[in-house]
């Protein structure tokens, strides 16, 4: 709990909302210890009376001026809920910066939309540099993984983590894409392409609808990429599939089962074996995902995939 001693005239808090969640405010007079109220003015100019049963009771302090916007929340002078929404909130409508530090800690807000902050030049921009010299991001994170592993030769995990609809899978797909390009040639990048091009089937069969997301992953995964000695990418594979199998057996109001309905499995010429493609195709609910399967010798590959609707997919 902040010292008595701050909580003076002129200084700023954080009082709860039934609707902003937080608002902040000023206090008009010092706090002495054994007063039962506080005199607040809100953003709009109201004044309030804050009750105080106790020191406990007091609101949380708001940070200064001079800290909004802060691109790592440990740097703030006080780190508590309404603080770090509110950083949040500045660095995501201010500065239109979707990530944000807290220590070695990386924080993502989704946007729900595209944003050009993907691409190869922003990939040559962090390869190589330290998170504290660049703007946070996801790229930074998977760089400081991959120096780490290169320097120290020690393997090194990421977790992403967060609740349904966060873009944690999104954000998967672009630690593979970092790792992918600053991780050897251009042809490389065919195993991050084969690992990606596996998240159709897996979906298909472990997604679902909750009231969060339409199309929530009700499933865990762990993928390992395995490197090379000069750091390229030389293979990966999924070692764990956690299926949330609670959702078989049991439906939860406004949620739906998973999406994957029936599986069939088609072949074409069988007299051209070395170019035979094969069709693994997944029907969900308003797609079916067609995932083209070559089969070259002993070696069976994913080539490519696609989702269109039921009625294009092959009878």
């Amino acid at each position: 709990m902040a010292t008595l001693e701050l909580y003076s005239k002129g200084e700023s808090v954080w009082i709860a909302d039934p609707d902003a969640v937080w608002v902040s405010a000023q206090l008009l007079q010092d706090y002495s210890p054994g007063e039962k109220q506080l005199l607040l003015q809100l953003s709009n100019g109201n004044e309030v009376h804050y009750p105080v049963g106790s020191p406990s009771d007091l609101p949380p302090l708001g940070n200064p001026d001079i800290l909004e916007g802060e691109n790592d929340l440990t740097a703030l002078s006080f780190l508590h809920e309404p603080a770090v929404l509110h950083n949040l909130r500045v660095r995501f409508l201010d500065y239109s910066s979707i990530y944000t530090y807290c220590g070695i800690v990386l924080v993502a807000i989704n946007p729900y939309d595209q944003l050009p902050i993907y691409g190869e030049e922003v990939i040559d921009a962090y390869s190589g540099q330290d998170m504290a010299d660049m703007e946070p991001h996801i790229f930074s994170v998977a760089e400081e993984a991959y120096r780490t592993m290169t320097r120290e030769e020690k393997n090194q995990s990421i977790i992403i983590s967060g609740e349904s609809g966060s873009g944690k899978t999104v954000s998967a797909k672009f630690t593979m894409r970092y790792f992918a390009a600053v991780g050897g040639a251009a042809q490389q990048t065919s195993v991050e392409e084969r690992v990606l091009a596996s998240n159709p089937i897996m979906e298909s069969i472990g997604n679902a609808k909750t009231t969060r997301n339409d199309n929530s992953s009700r499933f865990g995964k762990y993928i390992e990429i395995g490197f090379g000695r000069k750091g390229d990418i030389i293979g990966a594979n999924m070692r764990t599939y956690l299926l949330e199998k609670s959702r078989v057996v049991f439906q939860v109001n406004s949620h739906s089962l998973f999406r994957g309905k029936k599986f069939t499995w088609d072949k074409t010429d069988q007299k051209d074996r070395s170019s035979m493609s094969n069709i693994y195709r997944l029907s969900v609910h308003d797609c079916c995902c067609c995932v083209y399967v070559r089969h070259q010798q002993s070696e069976t590959t994913i080539s490519s995939t696609s989702c269109v609707p039921p009625e294009s997919c092959l009878k």
